[in-house]
Formats: C-alpha cells, structure tokens, sequence
C-alpha cells in the first residue's frame, strides 16, 4: 500500500488513503486478517475502542478533536452511496 495514515492531512488524502486499502485487498486478500466485511468491521469497532491503548504504546496522544462524525457519516453513507 503506498499511502499510510501518517500521510493522510485531507479529505482527498483520506479518500486516497481508503481507495489503496481497496487495492491492497483486491491484489494481496490473503494477507488480510480481516478480509469479509463483518470481521472488519468488527475488527474496526474494536480498534475504535482500544485506540488509546495503541496511541499510548506508540508514545502518541490520541486526538481528541477528531472529526468523529464527519468519519461515522461516511460509513454510513457508503452503505447505500452508488
């Protein structure tokens, strides 16, 4: 994958950023840990929830004024979005 979520600053980073995670699983799939929907999904609400953990270990902070919504808006969009 050539964007990492340290090179994402944008909306249009962000979108990038999702498009080349698309591309990761359709040409390497079986690298994946978490390659149907319900388990990455499932594995994205659990990670949401130990985030600080992860910040914690990394010595980073973890945001505080991310923009939660804007991020909960596009999952649910991209449920019925053509």
């Amino acid at each position: 994958m050539t964007s990492t979520p340290e090179s994402v600053d944008s909306r249009e980073d962000l979108a990038a950023f999702v498009r080349a995670l698309l591309r990761s699983h359709a040409e390497e799939r079986s690298a994946w840990e978490n390659a149907d929907l319900p388990s990455f999904l499932e594995a994205l609400a659990a990670w949401i929830d130990d985030a600080g953990g992860w910040y914690d270990n990394a010595g980073r902070e973890l945001p505080a004024d991310g923009d939660w919504r804007f991020f909960a808006r596009a999952l649910r969009a991209a449920t019925v979005y053509e």
